[in-house]
């Protein structure tokens, strides 16, 4: 009986897979053409080191150029070489991992679309309050 439970249970898994593969694929395809086609130096014409607007577009960007922390670390660095105030940097990042705007159809099919707007309102807010946090404490030091 469990062995026959457990067998349905992973053809529905199966089933479910196939039909979020082509919903991964476009999230995919989706992220890798903004990142392509916003150019780095659109960053620094739209982060004018304003300590209101800096973090709010940070985290706006990351937003929609959701993408993993360890490509993170590459843009943070770029960024701030680019002369984008920390604090911007901060809230970019912490947005970068944390929302997704762009991989919103996928993960409300997994996960439903109640959670998945309500983890990401609050991640990102989240990523600009840590954003002013982090500078605050720094600045204390």
């Amino acid at each position: 009986m469990e062995v026959e439970l457990a067998k349905n249970k992973f053809k529905e898994t199966l089933f479910s897979f196939k039909q979020i593969l082509p919903i991964l694929f476009g999230v995919v395809m989706l992220v890798s053409f903004a990142v392509i086609l916003i150019p780095k130096s659109f960053y620094k014409f739209v982060f004018i080191g304003n300590n209101f607007f800096d973090p709010l577009f940070g985290a706006l960007f990351g937003s929609v150029l959701t993408g993993n922390p360890i490509t993170s670390y590459i843009i943070a660095n770029e960024l701030l070489l680019s002369g984008v105030s920390l604090i911007a940097v901060i809230a970019f990042i912490l947005a970068w991992v944390t929302v997704g705007v762009i991989q919103f159809p996928a993960e409300s099919l997994m996960l439903g679309k109640r959670f998945v707007l309500v983890r990401n309102i609050v991640s990102f807010v989240s990523a600009i309050i840590i954003a002013c946090l982090t500078v605050l404490t720094l600045s204390l030091i």
